[in-house]
């Protein structure tokens, strides 16, 4: 008798008319820097070329990260149009960010500051005297703790782009930073991706 509910409750919850996405890979860093340099140029049409050379990431890299984001609703796709869920991608840095991308931090290291140790932030609180986080770069120019980028490119993407290095930075402070530098970096990145 108990082998006959088993098999009739194995058959109440098979789900024969579902496609399940053949594309589910997770969501990573490199797709949030797309993301937010969408957002913050404001420009829907921008070639994906371009996004890759902005980005310091190979075009292959830029189509796949599309994908992920679309899949993921953050991103609306229409022919050459990407337009972000703003929204989404607010939600998504302000609740979720620091658990998918937690902060790696390393030894000492040449590198570029970030979080609170770079602008928009820097100015905003008093020095504490402790090493500033940085990514590790060999063009940087200031030591400090590192900080594993949320990719691989991002102090070169920075460096050329001051106001993605800011969201870059105001990302890194909400996976890294205590709770005013995260509260205050959440309501900065709120501003500037106009959500």
């Amino acid at each position: 008798m108990a082998v006959a509910s088993v098999d009739h409750q194995k058959r109440n919850f098979q789900f024969p008319n579902w496609k399940f996405s053949a594309y589910n890979e997770a969501m990573q860093g490199q797709d949030i820097a797309i993301l937010l340099k969408l957002a913050i140029q404001n420009e829907p049409q921008t070639p994906s070329k371009n996004l890759a050379e902005s980005l310091s990431v190979s075009q292959s890299e830029v189509s796949k990260a599309l994908k992920r984001c679309a899949h993921a609703g953050l991103l609306h796709l229409s022919g050459a149009e990407k337009r972000v869920n703003r929204s989404g991608l607010m939600e998504f840095l302000a609740h979720g960010l620091k658990y998918a991308f937690p902060a790696e931090r390393g030894s000492m290291a040449r590198g570029v500051p970030t979080a609170a140790a770079a602008e928009p932030l820097k100015s905003r609180f008093l020095d504490d005297k402790e090493p500033p986080a940085v990514w590790p770069y060999a063009e940087g120019k200031v030591r400090g703790i590192s900080l594993a980028p949320l990719y691989e490119g991002a102090p070169k993407a920075a460096l050329r782009d001051s106001k993605f290095y800011g969201v870059l930075a105001l990302c890194d402070a909400i996976r890294s930073g205590r709770t005013r530098e995260r509260n205050l970096a959440v309501e900065l990145l709120e501003r500037e991706i106009n959500a």
